[in-house]
């Protein structure tokens, strides 16, 4: 299988996402590091491909996308599915939720993270 995780070329993009990264991003994150959740390791700005993930559990196979307002438009949902039609054929599964939900209702983010880990 040809590697397609974390391209070099991408590694100054992704430290970049993670200095600049949302208040959302920020708060979910202190709640899935170091293994905080379930003992699955998480990874922050994870590139599969072109695409980079908010964030990646690579032993359940998840990604997780926390989305702000410009996901929502005809442009973003588009660029959206592309995105996750190639995480799919790569075998990862997508949790995308608006930012204002990790604020809102934080058990309900990680619940339906938890929902997607195998049993």
């Amino acid at each position: 299988m040809k590697k397609n995780h974390n391209y070099t070329y991408l590694t100054s993009y992704r430290k970049k996402l993670r200095s600049d990264g949302t208040s959302a991003e920020a708060e979910l994150w202190k709640h899935i590091k170091n293994k905080k959740l379930d003992g699955r390791k998480f990874r922050r700005q994870h590139s599969v491909g072109n695409y980079i993930l908010d964030f990646y559990c690579p032993q359940e196979k998840i990604g997780i996308e926390l989305d702000g307002d410009d996901h929502y438009w005809d442009e973003g949902l588009a660029k959206d599915r592309i995105k996750e039609e190639y995480l799919k054929q790569n075998g990862i599964k997508i949790f995308r939720v608006e930012n204002k939900w990790v604020f809102h209702d934080l058990d309900f983010v990680l619940k339906n993270i938890r929902l997607l880990f195998e049993k």
